[in-house]
């Protein structure tokens, strides 16, 4: 029951590259979101229980390191994330999303270590890990440049014409909304992500 799960390589290339995208348009909203938000002694805490938990989760790795616990566990963590994006649209800024967004972080980040390590022992061969660092690679450097444009197109105060239509720039200067806005660009990623993960397994019969 376990052992019934195989990686299609093509399309796990494609979802780490989306993953990564993610992480590259994301990288800077965590900032702002936690600033004036969250006491400093809070980051000492959570590196603790961090720490604590990815020790726990070492110990059970005998029994994990196979596909059938790194296809639920990945689906778990991108899920976390996907309620963290829903959940800030809906609730927006305040002390208790921070320290929700925050929490929510810390718990993706504990399967972090468990995820490289059952990532290469599922792929095995050299060639398809040098794929999947190059699709990860890429697509943090693609969401990068998709977050500064994203933000600079948002900030922009530009007025032209296409086809007798009117096309403005947002004009929002505000960082809070600026990372408010991207969390729609977010969600979208994050859906594709699920997605291309499922598609990433398949069963295989007995």
């Amino acid at each position: 029951m376990q052992s019934d799960l195989q990686i299609n390589h093509r399309n796990f290339i494609i979802y780490k590259f989306l993953n990564s995208l993610f992480t590259g348009v994301s990288v800077g909203i965590l900032f702002v979101i936690y600033s004036n938000n969250i006491e400093p002694s809070t980051y000492s805490l959570g590196g603790i229980a961090l720490a604590g938990l990815m020790m726990m989760l070492s110990l059970m790795y005998s029994k994990i390191l196979n596909n059938y616990y790194f296809f639920r566990i990945s689906l778990f963590v991108e899920l976390v994330l996907l309620f963290l994006i829903i959940y800030f649209l809906i609730f927006s800024f305040s002390t208790t999303t921070s320290l929700l967004i925050y929490c929510g972080y810390q718990l993706s980040f504990v399967f972090g270590s468990y995820l490289l390590r059952a990532e290469t022992l599922s792929l095995k061969k050299d060639k398809i890990l040098t794929w999947v660092d190059m699709s990860k690679n890429a697509g943090y450097l693609v969401g990068l440049l998709v977050s500064f444009l994203f933000y600079k197109i948002i900030e922009s105060d530009f007025q032209f014409q296409v086809l007798g239509y009117n096309i403005s720039g947002l004009n929002i200067a505000n960082n809070e909304l600026q990372v408010f806005n991207i969390h729609y660009l977010l969600l979208i990623i994050e859906v594709i992500i699920i997605f291309s993960l499922i598609k990433s397994f398949k069963r295989v019969k007995n």
